[in-house]
């Protein structure tokens, strides 16, 4: 529907945006090294591996494979750093590189990496328990980055943001109708999917990071404010 090209909003506390470079990074060189030049069928046997499997985390369905190279819990931090393809890996770190430099700015670096961390790991924790017994592995930084667009949609709602509206027409719009319009996609999506379990994206997964996002921001705005504005 629109790609995000660039905010107005300057850094203000740290110099550098450290932990989203270190984030697009990481997730770079992990899909270089696992899911850019294998086979769909060793990517498969990585993403049941380091993915999150609903059945095998609530012990509800059989592996989907003999191949535990971490335990289960632990996917849910592994997974945000695993991608299908290339345009699922760009598109994140598209919308990563947009708007959270402004987000880790306000919480600062430690803090931060936190948010992030945590946005992901509620948005798959919702996707397990949307499909409790499902066995088709959860990938991608989606949910992390949707938690990202919750909090900069509460710290910075009156930016000016350009896209590129049905990837022709660049417009410049404030970021509560940015963030906001894609959310609203984002329910809608999950809305239509709801009895498709082939649907192959995690729409559920991208509102609980949102909302997660959103939700810790807004109980920490004013002293988040405060530290942008002192």
């Amino acid at each position: 529907m629109f790609v995000p090209l660039h905010d107005s909003t300057p850094l203000k506390v740290i110099r550098f945006q450290a932990i989203t470079i270190t984030i697009i990074l990481l997730n770079v060189v992990m899909f270089l090294t696992t899911g850019a030049f294998t086979s769909e069928a060793v990517l498969t046997v990585i993403a049941a591996g380091w993915g999150v499997v609903p059945g095998e985390l609530t012990h509800l369905a059989p592996p989907v494979l003999n191949y535990d190279p971490v335990a289960e819990p632990v996917t849910l931090l592994t997974y945000q750093f695993l991608h299908a393809d290339w345009w699922h890996l760009a598109s994140n770190m598209l919308f990563l590189f947009i708007f959270a430099d402004n987000v880790e700015d306000a919480y600062g670096h430690a803090s931060f990496a936190l948010l992030y961390l945590t946005a992901g790991v509620v948005a798959a924790l919702l996707y397990v328990l949307l499909a409790p017994r499902s066995d088709m592995p959860l990938v991608g930084a989606s949910g992390a980055v949707s938690g990202v667009l919750g909090a900069y949609a509460v710290l910075f709602p009156k930016a000016r943001v350009w896209v590129l509206l049905f990837l022709k027409l660049p417009i410049r719009i404030g970021a509560v109708w940015v963030l906001g319009g894609w959310f609203v996609l984002q329910l809608a999506s999950w809305w239509a999917d709801r009895n498709n379990p082939e649907a192959g994206i995690a729409w559920g997964a991208h509102v609980g990071g949102f909302i997660t996002g959103a939700a810790l921001t807004f109980g920490l705005r004013r002293r988040l404010w405060q530290r942008l504005n002192p």
